[in-house]
């Protein structure tokens, strides 16, 4: 296994490539291949795509995100301007079923509630607000709707699976009980462990995942 000084430079390696993301005021910690991000960004958006950088490296098992968003003064609005953003941005996203949503700002911090069929529709609507103007963070709280049966579920998420060139499917076990999936088993790097979670997400009735896949190197 990589040694955490290692994947310590190697992280921060990343974060000054990283498009959109200011490395100068972000702090690197590594402990057994989880790493966490400490610091302040100036957007919520930054504060995501650091995360993603992190998560891109081989050895990283976990990111622990403790950045925290530290509005420019020229950044702030109302929160009355920021739902009103939020709105504009979900009806404008062809992925999202707005209609089903609402939106609630905190002192710029949002929450999204209503009920949605596919998980991508839930992902896609913070998404749609991530990066918009005086954002300090997001709650996604949509929930799914489960109408597949639990065969049904297992068999779509093994075939998802099977027809992945990035997933050895021989070695990930798949449970299903009224749409909640836990994945279970071995995984090559944290990039294959996020695709089999994106995959058994995709799957229709699916409303929560547990990724245990572990990953040896």
């Amino acid at each position: 296994m990589e040694s955490d000084l290692q994947l310590k430079k190697d992280v921060a390696s990343e974060l000054e490539r990283a498009p959109g993301v200011n490395a100068a005021h972000i702090g690197v910690g590594a402990t057994s291949g989880v790493v966490t991000l400490m610091g302040h960004v100036s957007t919520y958006g930054e504060k995501h795509a650091a995360e993603s950088a992190a998560k891109r490296l081989a050895g990283v098992r976990a990111v622990a995100n403790e950045l925290e968003v530290k509005l420019p003064s020229e950044m702030h609005l109302p929160d009355e301007e920021i739902a009103a953003n939020c709105l504009t941005a979900l009806r404008e996203h062809v992925a999202v079923p707005y209609q089903k949503l609402r939106v609630l700002v905190n002192k710029g911090w949002v929450t999204l509630e209503g009920v949605v069929e596919w998980e991508f529709q839930k992902s896609s609507a913070a998404d749609a607000i991530k990066y918009l103007r005086a954002v300090r963070g997001i709650s996604n709280n949509i929930d799914l709707i489960a109408r597949s049966t639990a065969n049904d579920i297992k068999l779509a998420i093994e075939a998802a699976f099977k027809g992945s060139a990035e997933i050895d499917s021989d070695k990930i076990q798949v449970e299903v009980c009224d749409g909640h999936i836990h994945l279970r088993g071995s995984v090559r790097s944290s990039a294959e462990k996020n695709e089999a979670q994106r995959a058994a997400w995709s799957t229709t009735g699916v409303t929560a995942v547990v990724n245990d896949l572990v990953i040896t190197v």
